[in-house]
């Protein structure tokens, strides 16, 4: 039987690309009109010689992950790149050995001093948060584990499933999961589709009078249109969380038009609510939710969970979050980090998470298990993930079995990101009848193979 605990990391190497946003984004109080794509290439050999190749990649939101009030985005994706870059490089040089889904945590660990050394050597006034960290982390993580795979000659999922070492969730988690397998939380199958969440930024059109500028594309611009395109019924909406009358109307005038335009299938709308921790505290929260159901009761019914709702700091600005939790799930996105993150966020009354594979698929697998043993709301988001990103971020929520739906704003922001791919996955690329078919990622390794220009 193979030995996958003696499995040689030989040479990694990093790349990038870069995109221009189709329509600037609006998130959080910040705008943002471009990305800068990491990618990752990593090979893998076991004791017999024979390796494989495995591809990452990752968008570098630095806006969301690294939101600096004294560095510029270009300082901080620039920092973040050359992490990644750095991980890569010692990849080559430390050549380590072990068990992929240890090695990947053995980066991980490793994450904060790293990043330090950038700091220094970039002489940047403000060190790289651990968020940030791991974004430029995550397409070493992918692409190490679609080595796994490809090696195997599996799904990556099937074998962190049955294959994992020993007790692998409760010496990374706690006692408390002793005798458990990954298996217990991790499908070897994916599902065969999932609800796509379409996002409503905060400058996103609702309808024809709204709209100041056009593309000059055949895609949609307003929020109806891409509802009737693409069949949707999940919309992630974008508020401001410092403005309580303007979030209230915008959520009422977006379910409004999602009422028009999917007429046929209201009673599936489903609405996810980002404050991007901009609320002051819970009673804001409590207000909001009060509003809406006193404005529009389908709005309110719709309204699937809260997200992010205040500062990512918990320890040193958590705010209790149980009298909103009681009416509606409240998940923690930016200040899930690690699995301390999610016990403190469960002590502060958080009743979910977030999920992105922009912060390792790996460490997102092992949040993923201690969030359905605890019953929380599971869902997965993305970062404006194009290609191959958006492919990962598809592959891990397909394979957790409670997850509720997919982030894919991409194809809305970035639609050029995704070219490469749409010929062999058009039904991920964009949605039928508001679902991306997840089942399709069933090649070895992640799911998704390579592009025929690829090493791999």
């Amino acid at each position: 039987m193979p030995d996958d605990a003696a499995l040689a990391v030989r040479e990694a190497r990093a790349t990038t690309e870069s995109y221009a946003y189709r329509t600037p984004m609006k998130f959080g109080g910040r705008v943002v009109t471009d990305v800068v794509v990491l990618n990752c290439e990593v090979r893998l050999e076991e004791g017999s010689g024979r390796s494989a190749w495995g591809q990452g990649s990752m968008t570098v939101g630095s806006a969301w992950a690294w939101p600096s009030k004294i560095l510029s985005s270009e300082e901080t994706t620039a920092a973040m790149v050359a992490l990644g870059e750095r991980i890569a490089q010692k990849a080559g040089v430390e050549r380590w050995v072990g068990h992929p889904l240890e090695t990947s945590l053995h980066v991980r660990s490793q994450l904060v001093a790293w990043a330090s050394e950038i700091a220094r050597e970039q002489a940047l006034v403000e060190p790289m948060p651990e968020l940030a960290a791991l974004v430029a982390y995550s397409p070493f993580d992918a692409a190490l584990l679609d080595a796994y795979g490809k090696l195997r000659g599996r799904s990556t999922f099937a074998l962190v499933a049955d294959s994992s070492p020993a007790e692998w969730l409760a010496s990374h988690l706690d006692g408390s999961f002793a005798g458990e397998s990954p298996s217990q939380y991790v499908t070897a199958q994916p599902r065969e589709s999932l609800p796509l969440y379409h996002l409503v930024g905060a400058l996103d059109p609702l309808v024809p009078s709204d709209v100041t500028t056009q593309p000059g594309d055949d895609l949609p611009v307003t929020l109806g249109q891409w509802i009737e395109r693409d069949g949707l019924t999940h919309l992630k909406i974008k508020l401001a969380g410092d403005d309580l009358a303007w979030d209230v109307e915008r959520t009422v005038a977006v379910d409004r038009v999602a009422s028009e335009s999917a007429a046929d299938r209201r009673e599936a709308l489903r609405y996810s609510l980002d404050f991007n921790e901009r609320c002051e505290n819970v009673d804001y929260v409590l207000a909001f939710l009060r509003q809406v159901e006193e404005r529009s009761p389908a709005a309110f019914a719709r309204t699937q969970y809260l997200e992010q709702p205040t500062h990512r700091d918990l320890k040193r600005f958590g705010t209790a979050m149980h009298a909103a939790a009681a009416i509606k799930p409240v998940v923690i996105d930016e200040s899930l980090i690690d699995y301390e993150s999610l016990l403190l966020a469960r002590e502060q009354g958080y009743s979910g998470v977030a999920l992105k594979a922009c912060k390792g698929l790996a460490e997102s697998i092992l949040l993923a298990s201690a969030a359905q043993k605890y019953g929380m709301f599971l869902c997965v988001q993305d970062l404006t993930c194009v290609g191959r990103s958006l492919l990962q971020s598809i592959a891990l929520a397909a394979h957790l079995p409670t997850v509720a739906a997919i982030e894919g704003n991409g194809r809305q922001y970035c639609p050029q990101g995704n070219a490469a791919w749409r010929s062999t996955f058009p039904d991920l690329m964009q949605p039928v009848a508001g679902r991306v078919a997840s089942g399709r990622l069933t090649l070895a390794g992640v799911g998704y193979g390579d592009l025929p220009h690829s090493s791999g």
